[in-house]
């Protein structure tokens, strides 16, 4: 396993944690290359398909980056997406997945340095767990 480098599908929403990134960027703080951003206008938009899909598709964990429950561009898209990870954190363990393979985060638009560090901690967690299969 010490050949291992994780893939991690990172869904990120174009409002909060899109200017966390861009904050990052300016900063000079950069994510790990294991980490593929897939920016969407909301995360309440991801459907429990787009989650699923991404594992289906060779991912070893998956991590939506979204807004604050109480600054949701869309009222309340962080508390969908909330609800439909923790069923599909319910479908990988019926699976035998380990449901720590996939993450919600909830970020303030100026917080730069916890977007990158929350990345390299979801390279760190999957390296742990090793590959999917």
């Amino acid at each position: 396993m010490q050949d291992f480098r994780p893939k991690i599908i990172a869904f990120y929403c174009s409002n909060c944690a899109s200017s966390a990134a861009k904050i990052a960027n300016k900063m000079n703080l950069y994510l790990p290359e294991e980490v593929k951003l897939i920016n969407v206008p909301c995360t309440g938009r991801i459907e429990i398909l787009h989650l699923l899909k991404a594992f289906e598709n060779g991912a070893d964990g998956v991590c939506v980056f979204g807004c604050q429950e109480d600054s949701c561009q869309y009222i309340n898209g962080i508390l969908k997406l909330k609800k439909r990870v923790e069923h599909v954190k319910k479908m990988l363990e019926e699976m035998g997945i380990e449901p720590d393979r996939i993450e919600v985060f909830s970020l303030y638009a100026g917080k730069g340095q916890d977007f990158v560090d929350i990345a390299k901690e979801m390279v760190n967690k999957i390296n742990q767990l090793g590959p999917i299969f």
